[in-house]
């Protein structure tokens, strides 16, 4: 039988029940629709998460504060303690080659004002080199200067985000006063937009003189953080090496197990948030594809329905001369149509719930080419595996018990 033939007979056989076939692969439909849907968010959140921690600054090497082991053994988390200080910043600074600028952070959310607007955002003190080390730029007036640190001056670079929230959208609000914790600050200048959203993002932060936080706002030497900017990508493990055996020695540590503090890079935060996003994609993807299961199973059982209906069809075919093949054959590729249905009106699904997600939310989403061939890939293997079973009884069917069949 030759192969137009039996694609005539497969679209013939398919449109006869059209409302059986419809249902039949809408399983599939909805598989490998969720499944590109799934794929889509896990990708498009990844290349956020990756674009946000790129903008943050390259090469850049985060310290953070962390507690020492307690007479139980159990470690408590890190970033719970204080026990970084200018003086490890500045040491870093002075000891550690291979560094191209370092930025100590004191951070925490207060309440601003303006007028009648107010905001409760994140407020950080740091130095100039914050705007070297973070790859800052400025859209209004000036950042944070020595002078400001050395004098505990009372000002504040807003980012542009906090900017629109107090003084509205494109003001220029340099020279105003805002009150951050009930004490009065002259803002002096607005940073560049970097984009990113809640936690995190520089565009919702207030920049401050680091001394000003430590004596004004929190009463304390301590610092949150320490950012240092490696001078460049190849010598990170050097760089990284060179700050945890300088703070260990600072801090009187033997046992780096004990360490007090913790060095990561962003290639490690990357790694890990990547590693975390792949994971919840399989993750989610894979309950998604329950539901490709359930359609081949649905599709198994229409073709077996199918076979028995059409058992004197098989008997009259193989009586004037077909051959096993040629029935196996017609019945496995009626079952690959219809999954080839379904892929596709999958894909269109999928890529509208992606489209539609990222319009109606502003969630980032992906769709790749990986996805699609995927896609195909498996409603193609769908038809074939759920669809060899009904083809091979029909093929084996005896035409006399076939014609005699009611």
């Amino acid at each position: 039988m030759l192969f137009t033939d039996l694609f005539k007979e497969t679209c013939s056989a398919i449109s006869a029940n059209k409302v059986r076939s419809g249902l039949t692969i809408l399983g599939i439909v909805i598989g490998i629709g969720s499944v590109i849907a799934m794929i889509s968010i896990g990708q498009g959140a990844a290349g956020s998460i990756e674009s946000n921690i790129q903008a943050m600054g390259s090469n850049l090497i985060t310290i953070s504060p962390g507690s020492q082991a307690s007479f139980s053994q159990v470690r408590a988390a890190r970033g719970t303690a204080q026990t970084l200080t200018i003086e490890d910043a500045e040491a870093i600074a002075e000891n550690v080659s291979g560094i191209q600028a370092v930025a100590p952070e004191l951070s925490q959310r207060y309440q601003v004002v303006f007028k009648i607007n107010n905001t409760n955002t994140q407020i950080v003190g740091t130095v100039s080199s914050y705007l070297l080390v973070k790859n800052i730029e400025m859209a209004q007036g000036s950042f944070i200067s020595e002078q400001n640190i050395h004098s505990l001056s009372k000002v504040a670079v807003l980012g542009p985000t906090t900017r629109d929230d107090l003084f509205g959208e494109g003001v220029n609000p340099v020279g105003q006063t805002i009150r951050i914790n009930g004490i009065n600050f002259k803002v002096i200048g607005v940073t560049q937009s970097k984009g990113g959203t809640g936690f995190g993002s520089q565009d919702v932060m207030i920049f401050i003189p680091i001394t000003t936080a430590q004596k004004f706002l929190v009463g304390a030497d301590y610092v949150s953080t320490i950012s240092v900017q490696a001078e460049s990508s190849q010598i990170m493990a050097q760089v990284k090496t060179g700050i945890t055996n300088l703070l260990l020695t600072l801090h009187n540590i033997a046992d780096p197990l004990l360490a007090d503090f913790s060095v990561i890079s962003q290639e490690d935060i990357l790694e890990a948030s990547t590693s975390m996003t792949n994971t919840m994609t399989i993750l989610l993807a894979a309950i998604a594809g329950i539901s490709l299961i359930v359609g081949g199973i649905g599709i198994m059982n229409m073709m077996m329905t199918t076979v028995t209906e059409r058992t004197r069809e098989i008997g009259l075919r193989k009586a004037i001369g077909a051959k096993r093949l040629d029935i196996s054959l017609q019945f496995l590729l009626e079952a690959v149509m219809l999954t080839f249905l379904g892929g596709v009106l999958g894909i269109i699904l999928g890529s509208g719930l992606a489209y539609g997600i990222t319009f109606f939310t502003g969630m980032a989403t992906k769709i790749s080419s990986f996805s699609i061939i995927l896609a195909f890939s498996v409603s193609a293997s769908i038809g074939i595996v759920f669809g060899y079973w009904p083809a091979q009884k029909a093929a084996k069917l005896n035409p006399i018990d076939s014609l005699r069949y009611e």
